[in-house]
């Protein structure tokens, strides 16, 4: 009989197990509260999540399809698609805007989404959003685009109108913290400072076909994202990792 080791995949590996049992919940697709409950298990079990991580550095074939389904934003951080599961539908996320001279924009044209999510905000100072609602009256104009209309090119921006936005709220979440968001929500996101910010995003099944996008008169609507290579994950969850080991020493 062999007493060689099984080799366990990165996809196999325990706390992706306890994760997906949080989603689980009732039975059904994850909802917004089993989402908020996994994003909450990531900030309980720090350390899981960070063995998880460091597995994945060390699995060559895990992070060559890791760099090919992720990528950087046109505005400067990059959003990581750590893992994408079946059964429960969902993925997790590592969204990174790396240390700079000045804060990060983020994303900082308003939009929705077609998923429900959570986010725990894993390193860094925190995120600052601005939630948005149409009206007729005042506000500040915008173009307004609709996202995942094309089936042969669904990340196409159609044109969808004019409209006016006004702030509804301006939510803060400090590191550690977790946010939701379903898919009514129309904002804006950004770091809090300049320093590393990392989050952790919990992203369920696709609620709805589309989303919008609003983007100020004048602004380009063809702001393409860019490739993320091999090199530059390892470079970015290397000073993600530092970053919570410095952490926690202090």
């Amino acid at each position: 009989m062999s007493t060689t080791p099984r080799v366990v995949s990165a996809d196999d590996h325990a706390f992706l197990r306890q994760l997906a049992e949080t989603l689980r919940g009732t039975g059904s697709p994850p909802g917004l509260a089993e989402l908020a409950a996994a994003a909450e298990h990531v900030g309980a079990t720090r350390g899981a999540f960070t063995a998880w991580l460091r597995d994945l550095t060390a699995d060559d074939a895990a992070v060559a399809e890791i760099a090919k389904r992720s990528y950087w934003h046109p505005n400067g951080f990059a959003k990581i698609v750590l893992h994408t599961g079946i059964e429960p539908e969902f993925r997790v996320r590592l969204h990174v805007w790396p240390r700079s001279e000045t804060p990060s924009r983020g994303e900082s044209n308003p939009h929705s989404h077609r998923w429900e999510f959570a986010s725990h905000v894993l390193a860094g100072t925190g995120m600052h959003m601005v939630e948005f609602a149409e009206t007729t009256e005042g506000g500040k104009p915008f173009r307004r685009y609709r996202y995942g209309t094309d089936p042969a090119n669904p990340a196409a921006l159609a044109a969808d109108g004019e409209a006016r936005l006004k702030r509804r709220a301006v939510p803060h979440v400090q590191g550690g913290d977790v946010y939701t968001c379903d898919t009514a929500v129309v904002h804006t996101v950004r770091p809090i400072d300049a320093g590393l910010t990392a989050t952790v995003v919990v992203q369920g099944p696709r609620r709805t076909p589309t989303t919008v996008v609003y983007c100020e008169p004048g602004e380009s609507d063809d702001q393409p994202n860019f490739e993320l290579t091999e090199a530059d994950f390892h470079e970015l969850v290397t000073a993600v990792l530092a970053s919570l080991q410095n952490e926690a020493a202090r």
